[in-house]
């Protein structure tokens, strides 16, 4: 039950960057104001970061049924450990790294990258659905 649980929030998380790709791709201005708002309140601060968790824990919890399970395993480590780091660090902190990131991102940069996006999502959404 829990691996079933576990694959179902990898298949959405690989769903939510292809689509997060389109959005940078057609949409740039809308991601980057989007970007501008992480850590502004509370709520998106702690929502972001716990469903952030949430990924990290299904990642390493699916890694060993994957294809790559080696790769799984790395990166719900590595955002696991960094969602406990931003946990502690000040919410207005962790604001104006957004707001400052937002400000170097012009929209054509999104652009640019969507097709990462698409490769990033495409690669998890194989490695979830083809084990």
């Amino acid at each position: 039950m829990i691996i079933t649980m576990a694959k179902f929030i990898v298949i959405l998380f690989g769903a939510f960057i292809i689509f997060s790709g389109f959005l940078m791709l057609f949409r740039p201005n809308k991601v980057r104001k989007t970007l501008q708002m992480a850590g502004s309140t509370n709520v998106i601060n702690y929502t972001e970061i716990t469903l952030r968790f949430l990924i990290a824990l299904a990642l390493i919890l699916y890694a060993g049924f994957s294809k790559i399970s080696e790769v799984f395993s790395v990166l719900g480590w590595f955002m696991l450990i960094t969602s406990l780091i931003l946990y502690g660090v000040p919410r207005s902190l962790h604001h104006q790294f957004s707001l400052k990131s937002a400000a170097i991102l012009k929209p054509m940069y999104f652009q640019w990258i969507a097709p990462l996006a698409f490769a990033f999502g495409g690669f998890i959404l194989y490695n979830a659905l083809c084990s």
